[in-house]
């Protein structure tokens, strides 16, 4: 592989919808938090209920491959999070499955560091570099939760970005990079807790940051052999806000006016994922050919990478990346319901919560691609597309038999044919949307809606299907996934007002 040029080739990104205003949380709380009041500005994204780490990089990954049913050509993924559902799964394997990629694929699960995301996307560069994938796709994602009433709970965010790394196509050359690893812990989550544990403030910004993070910029400049003058975007995750950054980039050596914004006034931090946020956003909106960008994330060391920009740089039609996603928001001032969604209270759920949730996983692996890939049938010799797949085909005048290929779904354009919004079931997030969806090409399915409020939907809306958490098995703590809807007409207003 000597010569060839390796790098990124496309990008995805995904942030969710809600937005959770900041001065909500402080209002709410300054009757025992006055201190906080000064951390009440602007919003952090909120994944909705049925959101976690998962959902999130499957629509990150879904944003960069678009709607192509083929995609054989992904040979390997990489998932860094610290979020992940499930301790003993390959959660990697649950977005290959929702991604329908193909069984040979290699799948990697990076985790127990804030550095997972980049991390990955160095094993994927280096994987490329040997030889051993040709086209490697890098997913972070994650969903951290917060206690009540702490900072993090103001400075945190939920999302994902994604990106590929291959030989062809190139949009960002990989020059170079380093990796320190330093056991500085600046805060840790023991094995059976759920929050974080953090140090205090001014010991990791000045013993932390401050001293590692330059380390790591010189070993990358150095083995890259590129100049800290050079550097015109300078990518760093950081809580203590973009101004820190440019002191840390003017302290390497790096122009101050290259560190990019850290998206904490619209978005909040987004844990492992958010080097590769960052990173998709200056792709999106301010990198020109010839850039040179470093990409750094701090955490039990620091990571450090540096991409140079093509002339094959730009953002394809369809892709939303991050952009995109921060523009499709909603604002969500009821604290209570980001709380209740992250299971921080205890509230009354009635009798009709009360189900056994057991799932049968012999039924889940023998009909993986239906459940997790959404994938139907086609009648190869009628055409008639069904959902779900069958040996006899549901063609009334000719009810053919074995004669059904695989048909994907996911991609395909939709619209409601009827829906109802149901009190009585219990839900999450109460109506209960759901309804039967119709297919442009062919095909109906009965569906939950997602990610809408009273009085959004009506027949004949346009939608769009989403991965999301179908179902939560507390006693056994299982999760279902499952696919639902999302009225498009919604998503697309909300943004267009953004604008």
């Amino acid at each position: 592989m000597t010569g060839q040029v390796i790098g990124l080739t496309a990008f995805g990104g995904y942030i969710p919808r809600l937005r959770l205003q900041r001065k909500a949380v402080t209002t709410a709380n300054a009757w025992v938090a006055p201190n906080l009041a000064g951390k009440g500005k602007g919003e952090r994204s909120m994944a909705n209920w049925d959101e976690d780490a998962i959902t999130m990089a499957v629509a990150a990954a879904r944003d960069l491959l678009g709607t192509d049913d083929d995609r054989s050509h992904v040979d390997a993924l990489l998932f860094g999070s610290t979020t992940m559902p499930f301790r003993d799964r390959l959660n990697a394997g649950i977005i290959a499955a929702a991604l329908t990629l193909d069984q040979k694929v290699r799948a990697v699960d990076v985790a127990s560091t804030q550095r997972a995301g980049t991390s990955a996307l160095l094993q994927a560069l280096s994987l490329v570099k040997a030889g051993e994938a040709k086209n490697a796709l890098v997913v972070a994602s994650d969903h951290r939760k917060t206690r009540a009433v702490s900072p993090q709970e103001l400075e945190f965010g939920d999302g994902a970005a994604a990106v590929s790394v291959g030989t062809e196509n190139v949009i960002a050359r990989y020059l170079g990079g380093a990796s320190l690893t330093i056991d500085f812990v600046d805060h840790f989550r023991g094995d059976t807790e759920e929050f974080d544990y953090s140090w205090e403030e001014r010991w990791i910004r000045d013993e932390g940051y401050s001293k590692i993070v330059p380390r790591a910029v010189k070993e990358a400049l150095d083995n890259a052999g590129v100049a800290a003058g050079d550097i015109s975007h300078f990518v760093l995750p950081t809580t203590f806000g973009t101004k820190f950054a440019e002191q840390l980039a003017k302290r390497s050596g790096i122009s101050p006016e290259a560190a990019r914004d850290t998206l904490a006034a619209n978005c909040g931090e987004t844990g492992a994922a958010h080097s590769l946020v960052m990173l998709v956003h200056t792709l999106q909106t301010v990198a020109k050919p010839g850039d040179k960008i470093m990409v750094l994330h701090f955490g039990g060391g620091c990571d450090a990478l540096i991409f140079e920009a093509t002339d094959k740089l730009s953002n394809p039609a369809g892709v939303r990346g991050i952009v995109g996603a921060l523009a499709d928001r909603q604002e969500e001032t009821n604290y209570m319901k980001f709380l209740t969604f992250n299971g921080l209270v205890e509230w009354e759920r009635g009798m009709r919560a009360e189900q056994d949730k057991k799932t049968a996983l012999t039924t889940l692996y023998r009909n993986e691609d239906m459940l997790m890939g959404l994938v139907g049938g086609r009648c190869t010799e009628t055409g008639v597309i069904q959902f779900p797949r069958s040996r006899i085909s549901v063609n009334p005048n000719n009810h053919t038999v074995d004669t059904q290929e695989p048909y994907k779904f996911a991609e395909k354009k939709a619209k409601i044919l009827s829906w109802s919004a149901d009190y009585l079931s219990f839900s999450m997030n109460p109506p209960n949307h759901y309804g039967m969806v119709v297919f442009e090409e062919g095909g109906r399915i009965m569906m939950d809606f997602t990610d809408l409020n009273l009085g959004e939907v009506e027949s004949g809306m346009e939608v769009k299907l989403v991965f999301r958490i179908k179902e939560f098995d507390e006693k056994r703590g299982f999760r279902r996934y499952f696919w639902k809807a999302v009225p498009v007409a919604t998503a697309q207003a909300k943004a267009q007002a953004a604008e």
